[in-house]
């Protein structure tokens, strides 16, 4: 029976388990995205969470022990000035975990892990595309208004045959007859 079974051992030693997380947390607090197998990140979880919460403390003690686990000071320094305020009213719950499905190549179930508030923004890109469909609409407009004026049809809209301006027949290799 497994009670009391604290970890998944991912089928490696402690010590590189321990280098796995450390680089799995290093590249999540890079890119505040990542994508990985599920079983690792829900092992990163906790190990991830633990180094924020440290951050958040933001004193000598907390660096030095985010430094034994995050080597890179760069990220250590993003740890403390950007992702420790972000998160210092939020009691926990730092990380989400979304399922992708399994992989094609040898089935293992994938995973994306983010931070929480670092999502992309789909709601400025959906209303640049809209702005986009209004000003493609109106130029539209505006040509079907000139070609009617002209008393020809409207740029662009064709009459609906496959001739170019010399009278053949758009098409592919010879042409027979």
């Amino acid at each position: 029976m497994r009670h009391g079974v604290r970890l998944r051992k991912l089928g490696r030693t402690s010590s590189h388990r321990r280098a796995l997380l450390c680089g799995l947390a290093t590249s999540l607090f890079r890119h505040e995205r990542i994508r990985t197998t599920l079983p690792k990140a829900k092992e990163m979880r906790p190990f991830a969470e633990r180094l924020i919460t440290l951050a958040r403390r933001d004193d000598l003690h907390a660096r030095r022990m985010v430094v034994r686990d995050v080597s890179d000071k760069e990220i250590v320094k993003k740890l403390f000035t950007t992702l420790g305020p972000r998160f210092a009213s939020r009691p926990g719950g730092y990380t989400r975990t979304l399922k992708l499905g399994t992989r094609w190549g040898d089935g293992a179930e994938m995973a994306i892990v983010e931070l929480v508030g670092s999502e992309p923004t789909f709601k400025k890109n959906l209303e640049e595309k809209k702005a986009r469909r209004e000003r493609k609409g109106k130029a539209e407009e505006r040509a079907a208004v000139k070609a009617a004026e002209a008393g020809g049809p409207p740029e662009g809209g064709g009459s609906g045959d496959a001739t170019s301006t010399s009278g053949r027949k758009k098409g592919r290799g010879r042409e027979s007859g």
